[in-house]
């Protein structure tokens, strides 16, 4: 990433900023067009208001760097409506400190672990320079996250690859690059693994196991069950045969077991679960097999606040009670403890973004109101996907209105493009106002499409007073040059 150029003297007045370009701009999508550095005063003698519990977002959901000031509000020092005047709207804007500080916050807790970031949750170059840099490892999907977070210089050694269906050239990459693990997530991998291995070569694996245990904040996301799509069971023998299956393939080097219960999750409780049913099978596999397993990974699925008084996981219990059922269990068992994984995504990324949004259309109709703004369900699907609710806030301008409920809409030509119901809002709220959304850093724009042939918003990174554009807008251009004939 480029060095942003620094201000002036405080007394020179700040360069131009040209607006970064609109969705439907002709901009040439090869060449990013960078704004120069927004100008953010200096004001050392009026310190920045934290974000208090009387603000209609509360305290616990924004970035820790968010300040109110005015009607505006500081992240990383940078004001968000200068974002939305610089960049344009909708835009993302990801704290870089914060990133790094939960990062690091990941890897005092769980000391002695492997910490690897979920890449599906949000990945760009910037971020994965940032997790890098912190000594995290990184959790893949396909060949396009792997690809990309190589180019971004990031070891693939020190890469998860992941996906109930690999494709052939999702696992050329992996041996090219020399990926670290791969997770046999079915049968049918082992075998295509062995064959396709470059001669000569050994690939390290774990399996994904299915522990049978229901947990996360939507049916859609618990993945650990014996219904979901995903891994080997352990109740029905599936997982230890498939183990045997690949201790007997030369070319693949069994390093220990992998589990994903789902997301979301705010209990510590399933996580317990699943160490004493993965250990229970590490047994089984000792015993029928005579190879004690070195590794152990849990996955991740963390879940984090997305309003006041919502539930989050707490990181460091979950490392204490982890490492003391592990402990307690492997003694059992007369088993060495393996090596512990973790994959944490949202728990990372999530509480550092907001997203921001123009209002476009207020319209009040079968007594409700609905804020129609610029973006939607293209850069958000959750809400329509799992019934997520955000706590959006008025910002840019101070309103005499009392509180009122609105729910927040897309543009999209769908009735479901919802993407906050009945939240609180000023009753004045018009079209210009901006609205701010945090908790925005996960699946969102890694889950984005161009419904409607609107283009992706922009990533803006922000730290120290400096905004940084990290990923740009998707222009017009760039949805056309894909469409090759008539």
């Amino acid at each position: 990433m480029s060095a942003t150029p620094q201000p002036g003297p405080a007394s020179a007045p700040a360069a131009p900023v040209p607006h970064a370009p609109a969705a439907n701009a002709p901009a040439a999508p090869d060449v990013p067009h960078v704004p120069a550095a927004l100008h953010v005063p200096a004001e050392p003698d009026v310190p920045h208001a934290p974000i208090g519990p009387d603000a209609p977002a509360g305290p616990g959901i924004w970035p820790r760097s968010a300040r109110a000031e005015g009607a505006d509000i500081l992240v990383g020092g940078v004001p968000l409506t200068a974002v939305a005047r610089h960049y344009g709207t909708p835009a993302y804007v990801l704290d870089e400190e914060e990133v790094r500080r939960r990062a690091r916050g990941y890897r005092a807790a769980f000391r002695g672990a492997d910490v690897y970031y979920a890449a599906k949750a949000f990945l760009c170059r910037g971020l994965a320079h940032w997790l890098n840099e912190e000594r995290l490892g990184l959790d893949v999907c396909s060949a396009g996250e792997l690809e990309l977070a190589v180019v971004a210089g990031f070891p693939p050694e020190r890469m998860v690859l992941h996906g109930n269906a690999k494709s052939p050239e999702d696992l050329r990459a992996a041996f090219r690059l020399g990926v670290g693990r791969i997770v046999v997530d079915s049968t049918a991998e082992i075998l295509r693994l062995a064959t396709q291995l470059p001669p000569g070569s050994r690939q390290k694996v774990l399996v994904r196991v299915v522990p049978g245990i229901a947990a996360g904040g939507h049916e859609k996301v618990r993945t650990g069950t014996e219904a979901a799509h995903f891994g080997l069971s352990i109740a029905d023998g599936a997982a230890q045969h498939a183990i045997g299956r690949i201790l007997d393939q030369p070319g693949l080097e069994l390093l220990g077991v992998h589990c994903h219960l789902g997301s979301q999750i705010a209990t510590v409780k399933p996580y317990l679960q699943a160490v004493r049913r993965t250990v229970g099978l590490l047994a089984r596999v000792r015993d029928q097999y005579g190879v004690a397993l070195p590794e152990l990974n849990l996955g991740g699925g963390h879940a984090v606040a997305y309003r006041p008084g919502d539930e989050a996981l707490d990181v460091r219990q979950l490392a204490g009670r982890v490492r003391a059922e592990l402990a307690a269990s492997c003694t059992a068992a007369g088993l060495p403890q393996p090596r512990l994984a973790i994959e944490p995504g949202r728990g990372i990324v999530g509480p550092a973004g907001v997203a921001l949004y123009r209002v476009l259309a207020v319209k009040r109709a079968g007594g409700r109101t609905f804020v129609a703004v610029d973006g939607g369900m293209s850069d958000n699907p959750r809400p329509a996907l799992y019934g997520v609710r955000y706590a959006p806030r008025l910002i840019g301008r101070h309103s005499i209105a009392g509180p009122g409920r609105a729910t927040v809409v897309g543009r999209h030509c769908e009735a479901g493009d919802v993407l906050a119901e009945d939240v609180s809002l000023p009753e004045d709220v018009r079209p210009g106002d901006l609205l701010a959304t945090p908790v925005s850093g996960a699946y969102h724009l890694s889950m984005a499409s161009t419904w409607n042939f609107v283009g992706r918003p922009p990533v803006v990174a922000v730290r120290a007073g400096r905004p940084r554009l990290l990923v740009r807008r998707e222009c017009l251009l760039d949805l056309s040059r894909r469409d090759v004939g008539l």
